[in-house]
């Protein structure tokens, strides 16, 4: 984990009340896709936890979802401002158990984190397919991106406003897959989880106090206690999460 100033490089909305903010500093402690990042914004007491997107050398990209007043106020910072983060924290996704056609499957603002995680594993020399669920096309995110990597890619809203109308689990039996990783709300998980006919990883969004273990206040039950989300997790394996 590290502890430092970061500059906004930009900051710009790229669909509904979605916006995409590039900072730029030290990534060194950020060792796995699904790793996030706790934005400490001035006049608020707790920390905005964010996954990571992308990341290189110098530079992280995260993309979050205006919900409330924190990030309302996220969404106003101009670039060149800068940011007391903490970087690197959480366990991310393990690639290992991939296979060769791994599904990645995210839920709205739980699409980010499966960005760098494709493009890791296209590196690998695996081929995945992606599906990105959104309620609405005005919500709709990244689907091009994604493309660009390599991915297969399904994208499914609620209205059938764009891709396939429905949930996500509605064209898993249109795919051949080896391994899922996912990331979204909580109803979504539990479909997967009926759903899914591998084994797989979640990466759970919640919300956290101190986001490095200390507070107990992100816990979720499993069949070897209960962990901390920010901490232990996000992610976790299917096998172990007691719904």
């Amino acid at each position: 984990m590290n502890n430092d100033f970061y500059k906004i490089i930009s900051n710009e909305k790229i669909a509904k009340d979605v916006y995409k903010m590039i900072l730029g500093g030290d990534t060194s402690a950020i060792t796995a896709p699904g790793q996030f990042i706790n934005i400490k914004i001035d006049g608020f007491y707790l920390r905005r936890p964010i996954s990571i997107c992308d990341f290189d050398d110098k530079t992280i990209t995260i993309i979050y979802k205006v919900v409330g007043q924190g990030t309302e106020e996220l969404s106003r910072l101009p670039g060149g401002a800068d940011l007391d983060i903490l970087v690197g924290l959480g366990n991310g996704y393990d690639c290992s158990k991939s296979g060769d056609s791994p599904l990645l499957i995210g839920g709205g603002v739980g699409v980010p984190p499966l960005y760098n995680l494709c493009k890791t594993l296209i590196s690998q020399g695996k081929k995945p397919t992606v599906v990105l669920g959104f309620n609405t096309m005005e919500e709709v995110f990244y689907e091009d991106e994604f493309k660009a990597l390599g991915a297969k890619v399904f994208v499914t809203t609620v209205d059938g406003s764009h891709g396939v109308k429905g949930f996500v689990t509605g064209v898993f039996d249109e795919i051949e897959y080896t391994y899922f990783y996912t990331c979204g709300p909580m109803p979504m998980f539990r479909a997967v989880n009926e759903k899914a006919v591998t084994s797989g990883q979640f990466s759970f969004e919640e919300r956290m106090g101190c986001g490095f273990g200390a507070c107990m206040g992100c816990s979720c039950k499993t069949k070897n206690g209960y962990k901390r989300i920010c901490k232990d997790g996000p992610v976790l394996e299917r096998e172990e999460i007691i719904w």
